[in-house]
């Protein structure tokens, strides 16, 4: 198991590459809270996400011939970055799979940071697919494999995040919000916590579409998940580290479920209030606060800002799931009778002077007496899409309710 001792020889095997990140207190979000909340930045890294430190003291610390052998990784994207600048830095041929899905944009950063010692192979549609071929690569090659979470080095890097934090905030910290993919960030902060500030209380978070370690403490076992939701690509993983589940299993005694949505608003919150842009795993820690509301108030809280890889092509998709959570964002579709003036009465009887049409389009027509139209609305009040219900029933205007259909909304919207 990882020690105390492994995290303060890893501080040393890598500070000379990996930045001591800042700990910054915030104002909006302490008086939003009523507490004294601060941001841990390792969206700051040389790499924009602290997966450089469990890379690079793993990869520092192989002997010359498996540095010769050259190495090989899996990852949806930050652990990539961090494996291929330390390749660059300390010359070693890399070989990095991803998955298919991965945004172009961070396949593009681990290209710029690994330069002409990575090579890139996007593989599956999932982290595991991409794991599972990177695996077999490197036995058919006799590469290194470095894992992205379940290591002692990796997890011993990670860790040091909390020797920092330890020295950066002047009073103890109450509260420690971590987010969890393969759990090798919170394995080694619960390494370091547990050994020099006990009383701590650390608060591991998910998102909800991909609660892997959630699910594997309850059931006793690491448990690998049918299927995920992918958004959260930084911590969307099937199937947590087995070397972490062990250390959680045990010392981490809370786990947040985040919504998707959620984590999207708290996403623009950051980028319309601190000009920041963080990645959707970024953010994770810092959308789980509202459901602590109460617990954290006058405490020391530390959230982890685990990284900033954002593509500005999910921008769309962002603020398209946010106003979802918010229920400002509804979609249905209706069957307007074919007369004059039904669409009139729609606008004018229907809607409310601040609710906005915004997407509006016609489907084939299945009789001459209706036409079925699927109208996106975007409302001010979340309350108010009842009575925008209501007002359709009594003019008689017949509907379905999308956003509560995913099937229906994949192949009407998109």
């Amino acid at each position: 198991m990882v020690s105390l001792a492994h995290v303060e020889q890893a501080k040393k095997q890598i500070q000379e590459v990996v930045k001591e990140t800042p700990c910054e207190w915030n104002a909006n979000w302490s008086e939003r809270f009523n507490a004294d909340i601060f941001f841990k930045r390792e969206d700051l890294q040389a790499v924009r996400s602290y997966k450089i430190r469990g890379a690079f003291n793993k990869i520092s610390s192989l002997n010359e011939d498996q540095k010769l052998q050259g190495v090989v990784c899996a990852s949806a994207g930050n652990h990539a970055q961090g494996v291929a600048y330390s390749c660059q830095l300390l010359k070693i041929k890399g070989t990095i799979f991803m998955p298919a899905t991965t945004p172009m944009q961070k396949v593009k950063q681990v290209q710029l940071f690994g330069k002409s010692f990575i090579d890139i192979v996007l593989e599956g549609d999932t982290f595991d697919d991409a794991y599972a071929k990177a695996l077999h690569f490197s036995r058919e090659n006799q590469n290194v494999f470095i894992p992205p979470f379940d290591d002692e080095k990796v997890i011993a890097g990670q860790g040091t995040i909390g020797l920092e934090l330890l020295t950066q905030v002047s009073k103890p910290i109450d509260y420690l919000f971590v987010p969890i993919g393969g759990g090798g960030l919170v394995a080694g902060l619960i390494t370091v916590f547990k050994a020099l500030s006990p009383n701590t209380k650390i608060i591991g978070v998910e998102p909800a579409g991909a609660p892997s370690m959630k699910t594997s403490i309850e059931r006793g076992e690491n448990t690998t998940l049918d299927q995920i939701d992918k958004f959260v690509d930084g911590a969307a993983v099937k199937r947590v580290g087995e070397l972490n589940f062990e250390i959680c299993k045990s010392e981490l005694k809370e786990i947040c479920l985040v919504p998707e949505g959620k984590v999207c608003t708290t996403i623009l919150q950051l980028y319309n209030e601190e000009a920041m842009v963080v990645e959707p795993a970024g953010a994770l820690t810092l959308a789980a606060l509202d459901f602590y509301r109460e617990a954290i108030q006058g405490k020391t809280v530390v959230c982890i800002i685990s990284g900033s890889n954002n593509d500005i092509t999910r921008t769309e998709e962002i603020k398209e799931r946010s106003l979802f959570y918010e229920g400002l964002k509804h979609y249905f579709l209706v069957q307007f009778p074919q007369r004059p003036g039904a669409l009139k009465d729609f606008v004018t009887k229907v809607l409310g002077p601040t609710d906005d049409i915004t997407y509006f389009q016609f489907t084939k027509k299945n009789s001459r007496e209706s036409g079925p139209v699927v109208i996106g609305l975007e409302l001010t009040k979340a309350e108010d899409l009842e009575h925008i219900k209501e007002k359709m029933n009594a003019l008689h205007f017949s509907f379905t309710y999308i956003n509560d259909d995913s099937l229906l909304y994949s192949q009407l919207i998109g």
